[in-house]
Protein backbone atom coordinates (compact mmCIF):
# COMPACT_ATOMS: atom_id res chain seq x y z
CA UNK A 1 0.00 0.00 0.00
CA UNK A 2 1.32 3.73 -0.93
CA UNK A 3 0.16 6.94 -1.24
CA UNK A 4 1.36 9.16 -3.97
CA UNK A 5 2.20 13.09 -2.75
CA UNK A 6 2.65 16.13 -4.80
CA UNK A 7 5.75 18.00 -4.24
CA UNK A 8 4.60 21.89 -4.29
CA UNK A 9 7.68 23.00 -5.56
CA UNK A 10 8.93 20.11 -7.89
CA UNK A 11 5.40 19.05 -8.77
CA UNK A 12 6.38 15.27 -8.81
CA UNK A 13 5.28 11.78 -7.44
CA UNK A 14 6.59 10.15 -4.31
CA UNK A 15 5.31 7.12 -3.10
CA UNK A 16 5.16 6.38 0.29
CA UNK A 17 4.62 3.08 2.18
CA UNK A 18 1.93 2.66 4.68
CA UNK A 19 4.82 1.96 7.21
CA UNK A 20 6.64 5.33 6.78
CA UNK A 21 3.65 7.00 6.44
CA UNK A 22 3.14 5.70 10.78
CA UNK A 23 6.48 5.99 11.24
CA UNK A 24 6.40 10.32 9.88
CA UNK A 25 3.06 11.02 11.46
CA UNK A 26 1.58 8.45 13.40
CA UNK A 27 -1.08 10.91 14.38
CA UNK A 28 -2.34 12.33 11.58
CA UNK A 29 -6.11 11.54 10.99
CA UNK A 30 -5.75 11.98 7.08
CA UNK A 31 -3.67 8.66 6.84
CA UNK A 32 -6.69 7.01 8.12
CA UNK A 33 -7.96 5.35 4.82
CA UNK A 34 -4.66 4.24 3.83
CA UNK A 35 -4.62 2.38 7.45
CA UNK A 36 -8.34 1.04 6.95
CA UNK A 37 -7.19 -0.25 3.30
CA UNK A 38 -3.90 -1.94 4.50
CA UNK A 39 -5.70 -4.50 6.80
CA UNK A 40 -7.66 -5.47 3.89
CA UNK A 41 -4.48 -5.76 2.12
CA UNK A 42 -2.50 -7.91 5.37
CA UNK A 43 -6.00 -10.17 5.13
CA UNK A 44 -5.65 -10.94 1.42
CA UNK A 45 -1.84 -11.23 1.46
CA UNK A 46 -1.56 -13.18 5.02
CA UNK A 47 0.77 -10.70 6.38
CA UNK A 48 0.39 -8.62 9.57
CA UNK A 49 1.42 -4.93 10.61
CA UNK A 50 1.67 -4.74 14.43
CA UNK A 51 2.69 -0.85 13.95
CA UNK A 52 0.48 0.07 11.42
CA UNK A 53 -2.71 -1.85 13.10
CA UNK A 54 -2.03 -0.42 16.49
CA UNK A 55 -1.71 3.26 14.53
CA UNK A 56 -5.40 2.78 13.29
CA UNK A 57 -6.23 1.78 16.48
CA UNK A 58 -5.07 5.01 18.44
CA UNK A 59 -6.53 7.09 15.72
CA UNK A 60 -9.75 5.37 16.05
CA UNK A 61 -10.02 6.01 19.87
CA UNK A 62 -6.89 8.36 20.58
CA UNK A 63 -5.28 6.80 23.17
CA UNK A 64 -1.41 5.33 24.28
CA UNK A 65 -1.16 1.96 24.56
CA UNK A 66 0.96 0.90 27.58
CA UNK A 67 3.73 -2.14 26.89
CA UNK A 68 1.80 -5.07 26.25
CA UNK A 69 1.57 -8.67 24.40
CA UNK A 70 0.06 -7.94 21.08
CA UNK A 71 -3.54 -9.33 21.84
CA UNK A 72 -3.83 -7.29 24.70
CA UNK A 73 -2.49 -4.38 23.72
CA UNK A 74 -4.93 -4.20 20.52
CA UNK A 75 -7.81 -5.22 22.88
CA UNK A 76 -7.16 -2.40 25.07
CA UNK A 77 -7.64 -0.16 22.23
CA UNK A 78 -11.36 -1.40 21.39
CA UNK A 79 -13.87 0.78 22.49
CA UNK A 80 -15.87 -1.86 25.26
CA UNK A 81 -19.36 -1.43 23.55
CA UNK A 82 -17.31 -3.48 20.93
CA UNK A 83 -15.41 -5.64 23.26
CA UNK A 84 -19.59 -6.52 24.23
CA UNK A 85 -20.17 -8.11 21.01
CA UNK A 86 -20.34 -11.71 20.86
CA UNK A 87 -17.42 -12.51 18.46
CA UNK A 88 -15.37 -10.67 20.66
CA UNK A 89 -16.21 -12.23 23.81
CA UNK A 90 -15.56 -15.47 22.20
CA UNK A 91 -11.94 -14.34 21.06
CA UNK A 92 -11.08 -12.99 24.83
CA UNK A 93 -12.41 -16.41 26.10
CA UNK A 94 -9.52 -17.98 23.35
CA UNK A 95 -7.32 -15.69 24.08
CA UNK A 96 -7.48 -16.31 28.28
CA UNK A 97 -7.53 -20.36 27.50
CA UNK A 98 -4.19 -20.19 25.87
CA UNK A 99 -2.64 -17.67 28.32
CA UNK A 100 -3.64 -19.65 31.18
CA UNK A 101 -2.75 -23.32 29.36
CA UNK A 102 -6.08 -24.85 29.05
CA UNK A 103 -5.37 -26.22 25.70
CA UNK A 104 -8.51 -29.18 25.46
CA UNK A 105 -10.99 -26.21 26.59
CA UNK A 106 -9.28 -23.87 23.80
CA UNK A 107 -9.63 -26.35 20.96
CA UNK A 108 -13.24 -27.69 22.17
CA UNK A 109 -13.92 -23.55 22.02
CA UNK A 110 -12.78 -23.20 18.95
CA UNK A 111 -14.40 -26.09 16.97
CA UNK A 112 -17.97 -24.49 17.89
CA UNK A 113 -16.82 -21.41 16.45
CA UNK A 114 -14.86 -21.72 13.46
CA UNK A 115 -17.15 -19.58 11.83
CA UNK A 116 -14.32 -16.59 13.47
CA UNK A 117 -11.09 -18.18 12.13
CA UNK A 118 -12.80 -19.31 8.97
CA UNK A 119 -14.32 -15.12 7.88
CA UNK A 120 -10.55 -14.26 7.67
CA UNK A 121 -9.34 -15.81 3.98
CA UNK A 122 -5.82 -17.60 4.17
CA UNK A 123 -5.85 -17.83 7.87
CA UNK A 124 -7.21 -21.28 7.93
CA UNK A 125 -3.67 -22.92 7.11
CA UNK A 126 -1.67 -21.65 9.55
CA UNK A 127 -4.07 -21.30 12.74
CA UNK A 128 -3.90 -24.51 14.03
CA UNK A 129 -0.14 -24.91 13.21
CA UNK A 130 0.49 -21.36 14.67
CA UNK A 131 -1.61 -22.73 18.11
CA UNK A 132 0.65 -26.10 18.06
CA UNK A 133 3.55 -24.14 18.17
CA UNK A 134 2.64 -21.96 21.52
CA UNK A 135 1.52 -25.28 23.34
CA UNK A 136 4.72 -26.82 22.44
CA UNK A 137 6.44 -24.02 23.38
CA UNK A 138 4.43 -23.30 26.86
CA UNK A 139 5.04 -27.54 27.43
CA UNK A 140 8.68 -27.28 26.80
CA UNK A 141 9.18 -25.29 29.91
CA UNK A 142 7.24 -27.58 32.34
CA UNK A 143 7.96 -30.88 31.15
CA UNK A 144 11.07 -33.11 30.72
CA UNK A 145 9.27 -35.69 29.86
CA UNK A 146 5.49 -35.70 28.77
CA UNK A 147 3.04 -38.28 28.29
CA UNK A 148 1.41 -39.20 24.97
CA UNK A 149 -1.81 -38.14 26.08
CA UNK A 150 -0.97 -34.97 27.63
CA UNK A 151 0.63 -33.56 24.72
CA UNK A 152 -2.22 -34.88 21.72
CA UNK A 153 -4.60 -32.95 23.85
CA UNK A 154 -2.47 -29.59 24.01
CA UNK A 155 -1.82 -30.08 20.22
CA UNK A 156 -5.39 -31.86 19.19
CA UNK A 157 -3.98 -34.52 16.84
CA UNK A 158 -4.47 -37.93 17.64
CA UNK A 159 -4.05 -41.73 15.84
CA UNK A 160 -1.50 -41.75 13.04
CA UNK A 161 -1.05 -38.07 12.36
CA UNK A 162 0.29 -37.74 16.01
CA UNK A 163 2.76 -40.61 15.00
CA UNK A 164 4.11 -38.94 11.63
CA UNK A 165 4.14 -35.53 13.98
CA UNK A 166 6.61 -37.33 16.25
CA UNK A 167 8.46 -38.77 14.05
CA UNK A 168 9.11 -35.34 12.47
CA UNK A 169 10.05 -34.11 16.15
CA UNK A 170 12.09 -36.68 16.85
CA UNK A 171 14.19 -36.55 13.56
CA UNK A 172 14.66 -32.35 12.86
CA UNK A 173 13.96 -31.28 17.03
CA UNK A 174 15.59 -33.33 18.89
CA UNK A 175 12.88 -35.27 20.87
CA UNK A 176 13.45 -38.49 22.22
CA UNK A 177 10.58 -41.17 22.31
CA UNK A 178 10.37 -43.31 24.69
CA UNK A 179 9.62 -46.88 24.13
CA UNK A 180 6.34 -48.01 24.73
CA UNK A 181 3.07 -48.24 23.11
CA UNK A 182 -0.41 -45.95 23.15
CA UNK A 183 -1.02 -43.80 25.69
CA UNK A 184 1.50 -45.39 27.92
CA UNK A 185 4.50 -43.60 25.72
CA UNK A 186 6.76 -41.12 27.14
CA UNK A 187 8.06 -38.27 25.13
CA UNK A 188 11.75 -36.90 26.42
CA UNK A 189 11.83 -32.80 25.05
CA UNK A 190 14.56 -30.87 24.40
CA UNK A 191 16.51 -29.42 27.26
CA UNK A 192 16.06 -25.58 28.26
CA UNK A 193 16.84 -23.45 31.30
CA UNK A 194 13.36 -23.68 32.51
CA UNK A 195 12.50 -27.73 32.30
CA UNK A 196 15.98 -28.24 33.64
CA UNK A 197 16.51 -25.29 35.93
CA UNK A 198 20.82 -27.11 36.73
CA UNK A 199 21.33 -25.32 33.23
CA UNK A 200 20.65 -21.78 34.48
CA UNK A 201 23.97 -19.69 35.12
CA UNK A 202 23.18 -18.34 38.80
CA UNK A 203 24.82 -14.59 39.56
CA UNK A 204 27.52 -16.43 41.83
CA UNK A 205 28.55 -18.07 38.45
CA UNK A 206 29.22 -15.16 36.32
CA UNK A 207 30.25 -12.76 39.13
CA UNK A 208 33.64 -13.03 41.15
CA UNK A 209 32.90 -12.65 44.70
CA UNK A 210 35.19 -9.11 44.65
CA UNK A 211 33.33 -7.75 42.40
CA UNK A 212 30.40 -8.02 44.65
CA UNK A 213 31.99 -6.99 47.73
Amino acid sequence: MVRERETPKQQQQVSYTVEQLVAVNPYNPDILPDLENYVNEQVSSQMYSLDANLCLLRLYQALMAMPAPDFSLCLFLIPERVQMEEQFKTLIVLSHYLETGRFRQFWDEAAKNRHIVEAVPGLNAGFEQAIQTYAIHVLSLTYQKIPRPVLAEAINIEGLSLDKFLEHQAANNGWILEKGHGRGQLIVLPRNEFNHPELKKSAADSVPLEHIT
